[in-house]
């Protein structure tokens, strides 16, 4: 049984976009050292092709990120976070002038500057605004989108912070609470990601996605970021650059729950997974 799929509107700087239809945002790392290798680009022709091949294959976001959230990775301070994605954020708005582009990061000045002066539109913090205490701020006085992940402690530490009574209920229950938080402060429009792999064991990422539908309750649009993750290779016994179908998979699952965003790092796959599922639930709901 599909999951009734509910249209949403964001203010992009004045600009209404609305989510009619599942989203694919495509992932851009300009960090030497994501857990995906296809996913990194280090020079400005690679960076230009990268992002015309996925608006080409159906790109609705590019989502660009200077600092590995992988446990272990090489930490990159504030400026330089900044430097490299100064780079790229020109680049593509040079040859991209109306594409949607949202930051990754957790770091609330960061996401100033992406926005006033490099014009991001969105921002996606994967710490839910638990790292840098200034970031719902930052975003309520820039009125941009912003992407509410949930995690515990931080990439080095959120392996450790796995222990919850019910992973749904309780990181349901943080969500619900942090968005009032955003909504208090002005912010109109927030995206709810319940963090696959973040501070979430493989079992728990599994009870999460069993429960996706649990999520319409937060009346925002649903952001699943589970492309080539361990969730999927390590059950699979290969490694991420084998775990395409698998990725295919659980994000057709995840469009069957009525997620409205894939941050996927293969557009063109997600993109079919969009158009095969909505002619779906086009035909069931016709048949009612």
């Amino acid at each position: 049984m599909m999951h009734p799929f509910k249209s949403y509107s964001l203010n992009l700087k004045g600009r209404l976009v609305t989510i009619d239809r599942p989203w694919v945002m495509g992932i851009v790392n300009v960090t030497p050292d994501s857990f995906y290798s296809g996913s990194r680009v280090n020079d400005e022709h690679m960076l230009v092709e990268r992002v015309r091949q996925m608006i080409v294959d159906g790109a609705d976001v590019i989502d660009v990120g200077a600092c590995s959230t992988r446990p272990g990775s090489e930490q990159v301070d504030a400026q330089g976070e900044m430097a490299r994605l100064g780079w790229a954020l020109a680049i593509i708005r040079r040859e991209h002038p109306d594409v949607i582009i949202s930051v990754d990061t957790y770091r609330a000045e960061v996401a100033q500057r992406c926005v006033e002066e490099w014009g991001a539109d969105i921002i996606n913090d994967i710490s839910g605004g638990t790292i840098d205490e200034d970031m719902f701020a930052t975003v309520a006085r820039l009125h941009v989108p912003y992407v509410l992940m949930h995690m515990r402690g931080t990439p080095e530490t959120m392996s450790q912070l796995t222990d919850y009574d019910n992973v749904a209920a309780d990181v349901l229950e943080w969500m619900a609470r942090r968005i009032d938080d955003l909504r208090q402060l002005g912010v109109a429009d927030v995206i709810a990601d319940p963090g696959f792999g973040f501070a979430k064991t493989l079992e728990q990422n599994y009870e999460l996605l069993a429960r996706l539908d649990a999520f319409h309750a937060l009346e925002a649009p649903l952001l699943v970021g589970m492309s080539r993750k361990r969730m999927i290779y390590t059950p699979l016994q290969c490694d991420a650059d084998a775990a395409l179908n698998g990725t295919t998979v659980i994000n057709t699952i995840a469009l069957m729950h009525g997620a409205h965003i894939l941050r996927v790092h293969d557009v063109k796959a997600a993109a079919e997974a969009v158009a095969l599922t909505t002619l779906l639930r086009d035909n069931s709901n016709n048949n009612l």
